[in-house]
């Protein structure tokens, strides 16, 4: 084949898939086939959403320079995640953007500075094409809004009945700078601890989403991509002792984690701690606890008391931090265990659940 024809041939395909317009209004099991349904599929839905340089290529895995890395730190952090949620879409987000910036935040968390996603859909039969379009749509909105790319992936069809509506996975890979060692055993006593703002907001959303309730309320999902928001933090305080997104089991969960890792022990004021008046009347309506709940664009962070302020201030500068509050501080006993202190002065012990508040929150 002379060079003219090969050009030629790589024309005709790419042009081939300018075109490719999937007609079906539901999935069916020959979008999972591996033929021209789901070429078809991913040419409409996803490649049409995702495109850039990496995924172009349409190879089985995403191909990268290691001088690129090297020039942005000296360290890979790499996660995953899978996110079941149920509703799919729930006021202020839904799945894809979910799984995007869950995955964003689960590296941001480590200081890093997130680069590049891939994601895994696995489709029930039945699925309406134009739920799974407004899905990858918004991963894309959520993609470019955190500065990653989505540059490889995988797609699965499974019968009827066989999953509840879609599921999608993410994995994540970031670089993180020399000088930050961010760890959750890191704490020591008289660090203080920080919040970016509203706390349970995402859980409260996704139970009154269900319609198993008879509660109205106008309160919307926190999830939001925080890796910006902590490049401002480190910025300031490069000594950042911990950091973690208070998903599932809320920040006493994140705070039990901390205190046990280190062998120290946590004090919260419940005064400082902030809680919609919505998100806590739920609560008590429900018999629930609001420092237990998920939240999809909240960190808890742990930083040196001499640099308590200036974080605080930088964290207040964002859009995503304008109601960031210090919410206790790390003492030297009782080892492991984590304190409230009241507001009528009183101190009660924040546990880590048995079980969980609330099922399918992310």
């Amino acid at each position: 084949m002379t060079l003219n024809q090969n050009s030629l041939f790589q024309n005709i395909e790419k042009n081939r898939r300018r075109r490719a317009k999937i007609r079906d209004k539901t999935v069916t099991l020959a979008h999972g086939s591996g033929g021209k349904a789901m070429q078809d599929l991913i040419d409409d839905i996803f490649i049409r959403n995702f495109d850039n340089p990496s995924l172009a290529r349409l190879e089985d895995q995403a191909r990268f320079s290691l001088a690129e890395f090297t020039t942005l730190g000296d360290r890979l952090a790499f996660t995953t995640d899978s996110y079941v949620v149920d509703p799919i879409f729930f006021p202020g987000s839904n799945i894809g953007e979910l799984a995007v910036n869950g995955t964003v935040n689960d590296l941001a968390m480590s200081g890093a500075k997130p680069l590049y996603l891939s994601c895994g859909f696995i489709l029930e039969e039945g699925l309406s094409i134009e739920t799974l379009r407004q899905i990858a749509q918004s991963m894309k909105q959520a993609a470019d809004a955190a500065g990653v790319q989505i540059v490889t992936g995988d797609t699965k069809v499974v019968n009827r009945g066989s999953a509840d509506q879609l599921f999608i996975n993410t994995a994540g890979v970031g670089v993180i700078r020399p000088e930050l060692s961010i760890s959750a055993a890191n704490l020591q006593p008289g660090d203080m601890i920080l919040t970016n703002g509203y706390l349970g907001d995402h859980g409260t959303a996704i139970l009154i989403a269900r319609g198993e309730l008879a509660l109205d309320t106008t309160i919307e999902s926190d999830c939001q991509p925080l890796n910006s928001l902590v490049e401002k933090m480190v910025a300031v305080c490069p000594q950042i002792r911990a950091l973690r997104d208070a998903t599932r089991g809320g920040i006493a969960t994140v705070l039990n984690e901390f205190a046990m890792a280190s062998e120290v022990g946590i004090r919260l004021h419940e005064t400082q701690l902030p809680i919609r008046e919505e998100v806590q009347g739920v609560c008590e309506i429900l018999g629930l606890d609001p420092l237990y709940l998920a939240n999809e664009g909240k960190l808890v962070a742990v930083v040196p008391k001499a640099k308590a302020d200036e974080v605080l201030a930088a964290m207040k500068s964002h859009p995503m931090g304008q109601e960031s509050r210090i919410i206790g501080e790390v003492i030297s006993s009782p080892n492991g265990v984590v304190l409230l202190q009241t507001a009528f002065g009183t101190e009660r012990i924040i546990d880590v659940l048995v079980g969980d508040q609330l099922p399918r929150i992310c």
